[in-house]
Parts: C-alpha cells; structure tokens; sequence
C-alpha cells in the first residue's frame, strides 16, 4: 500500500512539472511573440538601405534633397496664389469704366493723349531746325527752292524716331506741291533735293512759300512735325540764300483739307497687267447742302500727257467716309509703265447738275514725295499688291501739274461722202 500511494505521488508530481513545464513554455510563447513583432520595424530600414548600393551619407544627402525641393515648390505655388489675389484686387477699380458711354473724341484722347499736340503743338515745343535754300532767275522768272537737310526733329513715333519728309508749295496760288523722298526712322534726315517754280516778279511779290515737314505713316494720317512760311517779298534776291530756321507749329487753315483715299497697287510685267484697287475714303469734303456727299472714283491713266484709258467705281450715296474694294485692271506694256501716269479723282455726283470734283491724286514715274514712292515700291515688288494712304490735292494743282494735252475731236474725218 505504501508502495502503491508513493507512485501516485510521484506521478502526481511528474503531472505537476509536465503541465508547469507547457504553461511556462506558452507563457514564453506568449510574451516572446509580440517582442518579435515589435522588433520586426527598427530592422526593416537598416535592411533596406543596406540594399541600396551606396554609402549611408549619400542616402540621406538625398533624401534632404528631395524634401528641400518639395518644400521649395510648396512655398512658390503660395506665393504665386497671394500674388494673383492682390492683382485682381488692383484691377476692380479699372474695370468699372465703361466704353459706351465715351465719345469719339474722348476715346481718342484716352489712347494718344497728346495727338493734337503732336499735330501743332505749343509755341515753346522745339520741333528740329531746316536748312533750306532760295534762288530766283530773273532772265527765266524762275524760282529754285532747296530743300537741305533737318536736324533734332521732334519724335513722332513710340520709338523715339520719326519718318520724315518735306512738303513744298506756294500761297495763294498752290499751283505745284512738292514733296522730297521719305527718310525711315531718323530726326536728323538729309535730303538735298531742288524743286522749280516758274513765277513772274510780281507774283513773288504776293506769294508766301511753305515748307511743312511731315511724319509718314502708310496706313493712317501723316502727322505734321513743324512748318516755315517765308514771305517771298521780303526776300533779298540779289544773291542765293541758305540758312537754317526753327521750325514753328503749323497754321490749323494753311490748306483746304479734301480727304484721304486708300488704293492697292498691282503690277505683273510678264502679263502687261496693272491692277488698281479702289478700297476706300474718308474725311472727304462736304459738296452737299445736306453736309455729305455723293461720291465715286475716277481710274484713268495718261500717256505722252493725253488721256489714255480710264474707269470709275460705283456711286456711294450721302457718306463722307465710302467703302468701294472695287478693282480694275489695265494693259500696260513695261515701257508703257515707265511713262504713264495714274490719276485717281474722288467726284460728287449729281443728278442735275454737273459732278464736281472733291481732289485728285496721281502716281508715276514723273511724281514726286508719296506718290513716286508707292509707285515705286509697286514696281520694285512685282505681282504683289502695295496699299498706301494719299491725302487727296485740288484738282487744278492735279492739272497744272500734269499739264494735259486736250486733243480737240472733228467730227466725220474720216468719213467719206
């Protein structure tokens, strides 16, 4: 019996240790697993640089890097955003201005603040010096203005410059204009052109000669940088004179304004073709009792000064201000067009009485100032259309100038009875 209760003891106890002996081991189980677990993430970055084939300095050199130009982005998108805000909110006050309700001459002045300025200025504004030159003939009662050259013009164009060119005529009579070659951007041009007036003494005595230096723009209004107007009776004729003078403002009524009228040029010398491109007009004179007109464009060309060949465009009715693109084209052999001449006339029409003439214009190779130069660049660019802006002339100083042959026609000459 004791034999018997000693080994259940020791089983008992045997028992006892085993179970001990698992709760322990799961015990350890239990508290060595969430060791592991937390252990598991120091040892993730160090392996994982350890992959990377290059020194630990460098990779954290890097990554600097990388955060400084993130940060740097982040900061310019924020002040670009703040920039913006405080722009619109400069802007509000602008926009409330409304267009409609400006006028014409309103809106001018808002975008050239100073164009009537510019145009005839104030009596202390320096506009440039001209040195021109005077000379009469009296055995051929003819008289020789030079035009020499000017300098410290006043700038007329936004960059600083101007194209300058000289415009010459005589008052009351204006029976000749002329004008020298236009110089590209400079306010110190030379021209050394001499233009001849046939004037009897008497004539020089009622006579003022003007000499306006003009700003060209091809496609809108020249603009007027200064004038002289010499008395010719108070000139010493006895021997030739040459001096320089201020330019002053010129007179707001030295000339009857008729109108400026733009046309296309086109000339193709294999095809003997020349092509005129009647576009439009503006300003043009009132010939109406209404205040308006009625106006149409004579086309007509002149050869060995005769009338040669001509056209004219529809009639616009009661507009100062006529739109036509109406084109005509010409035969003129390339001998032809180094003698023709192209005359364009604005007319009035009227139904009961006779059209009247508002101004006329003419181009060649004979013309002079604006006229020779858009001939000339027609020539020089063939098959291309050259467009230009002309401040249209009387038609009497057109005439004068052109001095026509009028061919008197008999009828029945050659018919045989």
């Amino acid at each position: 019996m004791a034999s018997n209760s000693t080994l259940n003891r020791t089983s008992t106890n045997t028992s006892i240790s085993v179970a001990s002996t698992s709760i322990a081991l799961s015990v350890t189980k239990v508290t060595t697993s969430p060791f592991n677990s937390t252990t598991a993430a120091p040892g993730f970055w160090p392996s994982l640089l350890d992959k990377i084939p290059l020194p630990r300095w460098a990779i954290y050199t890097i990554i600097a890097l990388i955060l400084l130009v993130i940060l740097i982005c982040v900061l310019c998108c924020c002040v670009k955003c703040c920039c913006k805000g405080k722009k619109k909110k400069k802007k509000k006050p602008d926009q409330k201005i409304n267009l409609k309700e400006l006028n014409g001459s309103t809106t001018t002045a808002l975008v050239q603040p100073e164009t009537e300025d510019a145009e005839y200025g104030s009596v202390d504004e320096r506009r440039g010096k001209l040195l021109y030159s005077l000379e009469y003939n009296t055995a051929r009662s003819e008289m020789t203005v030079g035009i020499k050259e000017a300098t410290e013009l006043k700038a007329m164009d936004h960059g600083g410059t101007s194209d300058p060119y000289v415009k010459v005529y005589i008052l009351p009579y204006k029976s000749k204009t002329f004008e020298t070659k236009v110089f590209r951007k400079t306010l110190n041009p030379v021209f050394n052109e001499h233009f001849k007036y046939q004037m009897s003494q008497k004539e020089l005595s009622e006579s003022t000669l003007v000499m306006q230096v003009y700003d060209f723009n091809r496609f809108s209004k020249h603009d007027v940088i200064g004038e002289l107007r010499l008395e010719l009776s108070a000139v010493d004729w006895n021997h030739v004179i040459e001096e320089w003078k201020d330019l002053s403002k010129p007179s707001k009524n030295e000339q009857e304004h008729l109108g400026e009228i733009c046309f296309s040029l086109r000339y193709v010398p294999t095809a003997s073709k020349l092509t005129v491109v009647i576009l439009e007009a503006k300003n043009l004179k009132k010939m109406d009792h209404g205040g308006s007109s009625d106006p149409y464009i004579k086309v007509q060309l002149i050869l060995d000064k005769k009338k040669w060949k001509k056209k004219k465009t529809t009639v616009k009715k009661q507009t100062l201000n006529p739109y036509f693109n109406e084109s005509f084209t010409f035969e003129v052999s390339f001998e032809q067009i180094q003698k023709v001449q192209l005359v364009i006339s604005v007319w009035d029409h009227d139904k009961m009485s006779r059209n009247d003439a508002i101004g006329k214009i003419f181009l060649g190779c004979d013309a002079t100032g604006n006229q020779l130069r858009h001939w000339a660049d027609m020539l020089s660019n063939p098959r291309r259309p050259v467009a230009q802006w002309h401040t249209l002339l009387s038609a009497d100083q057109v005439d004068s100038t052109l001095a026509l042959k009028h061919t008197l026609k008999i009828p029945f000459t050659n018919k045989t009875f």
